[in-house]
């Protein structure tokens, strides 16, 4: 409940974030409204004593976050991914937040997958390891089922771990609720929205049914997808609070010696990540948005295994088209064309000058493109991009920005694999390919033939929706001239009371 039980937490945040040196750092990035930011260092200096300490081997707002515990954690990763709300930077630095989190008992562990599975455990593992990896919500198992003989993922939810997490998305929601009332300024920060978004989130991520159904979707879309692979989700041994999936047995895309060991071409690997991706987002409307190198490993034949599918992004087919030819004119650097996207998408308002816009964007590529090849960025450039169709009047669209953080996550991965990668060169084919399928006259005719099948389905329907329609529009004609005789009616008497008022007055004097 959002009441003043959450003033206690609040003072406790508060305080861990003055003594960490993290509430300095987010205010600035958030550039908060200087009433609030010193509302809040008065607020939260004589408190500072009761703040937790945190590792001062970590950045102030990781070093803060890390020490309030898990939802404040899975709070950092989810701005991590709204670089419009805390700025680029401490995005950046919420991106790399670790969820090295001790891990709880393993007979804890055996006892909710028993309640939740029906089954003792050693009817359906013949082994159940002790835990892999422990982050803010789940702990990983690594275990082998007794039918079918294999190894297998078992993700199993934190003890207790949604009452927890409620606790602090109220108490964030009674923040935000009084840091608007107290400071209106503060309103454009959007603190509200914020906290929904990130509650919208955490509760998908604390139903593993979700999990399980994206993992499902992501590996039938991509099951063509050449040197990538997704561990199909177990249904019958997934549930709210368990997740099975099949093992993911590699070397990680972040130990670069290794993989050099191991033989691998870290140059195709790096352009492959890059070009997955970009195929994901524009062929399927449908990408992993969190992946890092610790969401992917590397198989001993040379496949990418993708896993943790906690964040997925969705863009519908309109926004997909729109985006690639965006990066396709910036690709050809062709800006007329770029601005002329965006006017005719509705992202800049119609009011403002499209050559004006145009040469903002060029302002924006040429620098870019004037770089080597070691430093061209697409990441930067959407970046960029965002920032001057703000300049123009572009209201905030989610999805995009989802998509420029993933973007920018991929190609530090890329580049993390290969420093010399050419980002433009890695993504011009793809980028074409979508766009010689999807744009132009085979994509209209598909566009066709999809409504001929919608038209064909309501056919039954069509001739009483069309009569509805014509009937619904004479009655609207007919109560507007009514309307029209009432008006003229109501003037007239208005008219002649007015008259006699002045009649009568002429009269007296």
């Amino acid at each position: 409940m959002r009441g003043p039980h959450n003033i206690w937490r609040l003072i406790r945040t508060g305080a861990t974030f003055e003594r960490t040196g993290a509430m300095k750092v987010a205010l600035e990035a958030m550039e908060a409204p200087p009433r609030l930011r010193m509302a809040a260092r008065v607020l939260g200096w004589p408190f500072k004593w009761l703040g937790y300490r945190g590792d001062p081997a970590l950045p102030p707002v990781t070093r803060a976050l890390t020490a309030l515990g898990p939802a404040y954690i899975k709070f950092g990763q989810v701005l991590s991914t709204r670089p419009d709300v805390v700025g680029v930077d401490l995005a950046n630095q919420l991106r790399v937040l670790q969820d090295k989190l001790p891990p709880f008992p393993t007979a804890v562990a055996v006892a909710t997958v028993e309640e939740e599975l029906g089954q003792p455990v050693g009817a359906l593992f013949s082994e159940f390891g002790e835990p892999v990896a422990a982050a803010s919500i789940a702990q990983v198992h690594r275990a082998r089922t007794v039918e079918g003989d294999r190894d297998v993922a078992v993700k199993v939810l934190r003890p207790g771990i949604e009452r927890a997490f409620q606790r602090d998305i109220d108490a964030f929601h009674f923040a935000a609720e009084w840091m608007e009332r107290l400071s209106p300024a503060s309103r454009r920060l959007r603190p509200t929205d914020v906290v929904n978004h990130f509650e919208g989130v955490v509760m998908g991520e604390l139903d593993l049914r979700l999990e399980s159904a994206a993992a499902a979707e992501f590996a039938s879309t991509t099951k063509d997808d050449h040197g990538f692979s997704v561990p199909p989700p177990i249904w019958e041994l997934s549930s709210r609070r368990v997740m099975t999936l099949g093992w993911a047995e590699g070397i990680p895309l972040g130990d670069v010696t290794a993989l050099k060991e191991a033989g691998h071409d870290l140059n195709a690997l790096a352009e492959r990540v890059l070009q997955l991706f970009l195929s994901h987002a524009l062929r399927d409307g449908f990408f992993h948005a969190d992946m890092h190198q610790g969401n992917m490993k590397v198989s001993a034949g040379g496949d990418i295994i993708a896993y943790d599918f906690g964040i997925m992004g969705h863009i519908d087919e309109y926004t997909r088209r729109v985006y690639a030819e965006i990066l396709i004119g910036f690709i050809r650097r062709d800006y007329r064309s770029v601005a002329e996207v965006h006017f005719e998408a509705g992202y800049v308002p119609r009011d403002r000058d499209i050559d004006e816009f145009a040469r903002a964007l060029r302002a924006v590529g040429e620098p870019i493109f004037g770089m080597d090849a070691s430093r061209i960025s697409m990441a930067r450039l959407l970046s960029y991009l965002f920032e001057v169709t703000e300049k123009f009047g572009m209201q905030t669209r989610t999805e995009l920005i989802l998509l420029q953080r993933t973007m920018v996550v991929v190609e530090g991965v890329a580049r993390s694999l290969n420093p010399n990668i050419n980002i433009w060169q890695t993504a011009r084919p793809v980028v074409e390919t979508y766009i010689r399928e999807n744009v132009g006259p085979r994509a209209l005719l598909r566009d066709l033939v999809r409504t001929a099948r919608v038209l064909g389905r309501f056919g039954p329907r069509l001739p009483q929706l069309a009569e509805n329609l014509l009937m619904q529009q004479t009655r609207t004609e007919v109560q507007d001239v009514r309307h029209s005789g009432r008006d003229r009616l109501v003037m007239f008497l208005a008219g002649a009371a007015v008259a006699a008022l002045a009649f009568a007055a002429a009269s007296h004097f």
